[in-house]
């Protein structure tokens, strides 16, 4: 026996870096604030089960499929003698461990791929916005956290496995994936570094990573009207950059409305709100809007081609869906999903003098003058020292 290159370096580097990439984006999963970094790691798993395919047919002896190309009945066998304590030394994978990999490859391509699909239906961002409508989207998107959640699965039963052959054939199997090296016999064929290929890899990863989060998000994000905004020095930069759809505008619409409160997108209230509430515009929450029939008309005509029935964001969506059918609500805060999604937050926030009130969309949604209400733009205000000590107080008392 004696000490023999197993892994080559390229295989070393794809093993962890999709092993990081995928406890990244299980971390990422549940936090909208995390959505950037959540994206880019499920591209780069894309991208290393390619590399990884390619690597399978041209990499070092032991990185090659052909030599870990097993079938089930032999992966199972193989478990059996594992579980009888006899299970035969493999210096490269053992057929249980290559089932593993086989079934995490094809299930980081279902994940990865329905991730992007979600992505496209469920924000209508990415390179499958628009294949999919909000509605459409919830099936694929709970087949895509099953999905997920199946993978991490797998991944505890490699680590199990790994970890029960170290201790029955006495090596440290995870030591080996990092420095390339088994013991060995002298006739067991030896593996090449490839540095190079190793070097091309990571500056691939890297420039990809660059272009990502320092061009292609900052680039979608400049023609937004709230980045416009900010770089005016108006508004607070959001605690996550984010990539929303434009929504149609209508300079009627936001000079009319905008000259008594502050505009409230169409995409907030169903078609019939809208209706109803030009109907009745001359009790128009106690004022009379005065418009003539020309301004009605252009004004109800962008209400309707924008209401929440069109499902043009994902808040939108959500509005629609929870608003009866038969109910017409006037005001955007008395609807079931605002009401809901707004439950958590706490008295001391609404006390806040930067919200003060629950009509203030602009105060924490840095959007909202846009329409999209993305949830990566969401942030509530602090309040200033002095006005948080006295809504705190406020809040004490029964």
């Amino acid at each position: 026996m004696q000490r023999t290159l197993i892994w080559d370096l390229p295989t070393r580097l794809f093993h962890w870096t999709l092993a990081s990439s995928f406890a990244i984006a299980w971390l990422t999963s549940e936090g909208d604030q995390w959505r950037a970094i959540h994206v880019f790691v499920g591209y780069l798993m894309l991208g290393l089960v390619g590399f990884r395919v390619l690597w399978g047919f041209v990499g070092s002896h032991f990185s090659r499929f052909a030599s870990f190309w097993f079938g089930p009945k032999e992966a199972i066998d193989y478990l059996k003698q594992v579980a009888s304590g006899h299970a035969k030394r493999h210096v490269g994978h053992n057929p249980t461990g290559s089932m593993a990999i086989y079934i995490l490859l094809l299930m980081a391509v279902l994940v990865g791929v329905s991730g992007v699909i979600t992505l496209g239906g469920d924000e209508q961002q990415g390179l499958a916005a628009g294949w999919l409508s909000f509605a459409q989207i919830q099936l694929l998107k709970k087949l895509h956290e099953l999905g997920a959640m199946a993978m991490l699965l797998v991944v505890a039963g490699h680590i199990t496995g790994v970890v029960v052959e170290s201790v029955q054939h006495k090596e440290n199997l995870a030591r080996s994936m990092v420095t390339g090296y088994k013991q060995a016999d002298a006739s067991t064929p030896q593996a090449s570094a490839r540095p190079l290929v190793a070097v091309l890899m990571l500056l691939a990863m890297l420039s990809f990573g660059g272009w990502w989060f320092y061009y292609a998000i900052d680039k979608a994000v400049d023609g937004q009207g709230w980045h416009v905004k900010l770089e005016k020095g108006v508004g607070e930069e959001p605690h996550v950059k984010f990539v929303g759809k434009q929504l149609a505008d209508n300079k009627l619409w936001r000079d009319e409305c905008g000259a008594c409160h502050a505009v409230f997108y169409p995409a907030l209230l169903p078609a019939r709100s809208w209706q109803k509430m030009m109907a009745e515009q001359d009790k128009h929450f106690g004022s009379d809007l005065g418009f003539d029939a020309a301004t009605t008309e252009a004004i109800l005509k962008f209400l309707v081609d924008n209401a929440g029935d069109k499902h043009l964001t994902e808040a939108a969506f959500k509005i629609d869906q929870s608003v009866p059918k038969d109910s017409t609500p006037l005001r955007i805060t008395e609807t079931p999903y605002w009401v809901n999604k707004h439950r958590e937050i706490a008295a001391s926030d609404w006390a806040n003098p930067l919200v003060k009130s629950k009509n203030n969309c602009t105060a924490c949604h840095s959007d909202a003058d846009d329409g999209t209400f993305e949830d990566g733009a969401m942030s509530i205000p602090k309040a200033p020292a002095s006005a948080a000590s006295a809504a705190a107080v406020a809040a004490s008392k029964p």
